[in-house]
């Protein structure tokens, strides 16, 4: 849960193994540090670094939507990349539901996975 100075309240996690903390810092991060709307920041490309789902590989996985550019410079900078296709379930499926200070429930939910954000 995190709490924002504006009187936001932000609930939100993603299942996926060791990618679990890279996700949810990402999707947090998009949202309360680089102002992306919610449901943007769990769908945008996700990385992976190391194994998951009880993989040997410890590749930095990458979802196939980065920009080439970005691909390409961290290959020079030493990385072992892996490309994966878009929208896979290795990068764990997301949810988020945030209330704003006036009451409203904004949700969110991921893409990768089969569920819905609703509300009445």
């Amino acid at each position: 849960m995190a709490l924002f100075n504006d009187g936001r309240r932000m609930v939100y996690g993603n299942m996926g193994g060791e990618g679990q903390p890279q996700s949810q810092s990402a999707v947090f991060s998009r949202y309360a540090m680089y102002g992306q709307g919610l449901q943007a920041a769990i769908t945008a490309p996700r990385w992976l670094l190391g194994k998951t789902w009880g993989d040997s590989t410890v590749t930095l996985k990458l979802e196939s939507r980065f920009d080439p550019l970005v691909v390409q410079a961290m290959r020079d900078a030493g990385h072992d990349i892996e490309m994966l296709e878009d929208f896979t379930s290795t990068m764990g499926h997301a949810g988020a539901v945030v209330r704003h200070a006036d009451g409203m429930f904004e949700g969110a939910t991921d893409p990768r996975s089969d569920g819905a954000a609703m509300g009445f």
